[in-house]
């Protein structure tokens, strides 16, 4: 059997190719996608060839194939159902973290089974509400009451901004100069504002904008003792910040959330599947399909990347595959 893929065979530039599948063996699974997502942030480094080579090798996806800069099939966010493989997972429903190929053989271990009333379009957020998201609010642990403010209203802001705005707190505000973006923040349960509106003396500010300025931003916003969550990806840009002034002074910290491992305040009691098993209690929220856009059939996957890294709209764009509902 043979399937289509998208890869990144330079800096730059993209690309389908076929490839020949093998038959599920024990223990496995043939998957036919239905929809992925492009992990902005991410892959749009990879599309560019922004990730540095000391963290190439930490930075592989789970199924990744080929090496950085390229070329590589990179990618984490996709849904299907599946076609043959263990008898008890036919027919199923499922997310994986894969790139962008319309089908795909992995072990059953790497999937994870929907609920009927989650759609395929809001599914393909399990990897960042999971990874990112969700480890990012235990890493934070935001208390009853606090001020929170997200700073950068990508993907991950978003999706993080969604899951504060269900939360008892005294002010949430979604800091984010664009306006397209920034009128999103509503639908989330949180207030839009630009970087010279927000309000200052948080408790705890999440910051995803991967720019220095979002960075500095995030600081100047938080109260004496307040912490900074540092959500983004820098890839190979530098980053300055300004740490003279009162940094010392008000004991301020900025702690990094990384993905890769569950948050230490949660370790002990949770492992990689329950924190998927919470989001995907959290992606029964609707107000979640205000980041996503599309669908962008795969064939057309290759011309999407290059107006996606020229600034093209969407936060979180689907991929749809022959035969698959939008």
């Amino acid at each position: 059997m043979e399937a289509r893929a998208y890869w990144t065979v330079a800096p730059g530039r993209g690309e389908i190719r076929t490839e020949t599948l093998p038959l599920p063996g024990p223990g496995e699974a043939l998957v036919r996608a239905t929809l992925s997502a492009v992990s902005r942030g991410t892959e749009l480094l990879v599309h560019r060839g922004g990730v540095p080579d000391a963290v190439a090798e930490r930075m592989r996806a789970p199924f990744q194939v080929g090496e950085l800069p390229g070329p590589v099939k990179y990618g984490y966010l996709s849904v299907g159902v599946v076609e043959d493989g263990e008898a008890e997972w036919v027919g199923r429903r499922v997310f994986c973290l894969h790139p962008h190929q319309d089908r795909y053989v992995v072990p059953v271990t790497a999937l994870t089974p929907l609920p009927d009333d989650l759609p395929d379009r809001r599914a393909v957020l399990l990897g960042t509400l999971e990874t990112t998201a969700v480890n990012a609010l235990w890493d934070g642990r935001p208390l009853y009451g606090d001020r929170v403010a997200v700073v950068g209203g990508g993907m991950v802001g978003a999706c993080v901004a969604a899951l504060l705005g269900r939360m008892p707190l005294t002010r949430l505000e979604l800091v984010e100069p664009d306006a397209q973006r920034r009128s999103l923040a509503a639908a989330l349960g949180a207030v839009g504002v630009t970087p010279e509106e927000a309000s200052g003396d948080c408790d705890l500010v999440f910051h995803a904008s991967a720019t220095s300025a979002g960075l500095q931003r995030s600081l100047e916003l938080l109260g004496d003792e307040g912490e900074v969550v540092e959500l983004s990806w820098y890839g190979d840009h530098p980053v300055t910040l300004g740490l003279g002034a009162d940094f010392h002074a008000r004991r301020l910290s900025v702690r990094a959330s990384q993905v890769g491992r569950v948050s230490p305040h949660r370790a002990a009691r949770h492992d990689h599947a329950d924190r998927r098993q919470v989001a995907v209690r959290a992606a029964a929220d609707e107000r979640l399909d205000a980041l996503l856009a599309g669908p962008t059939p795969l064939a057309d996957l290759p011309p999407l990347m290059d107006r996606l890294a020229d600034g093209a709209p969407g936060l979180c764009h689907l991929v749809s595959y022959d035969g698959s509902a939008p």
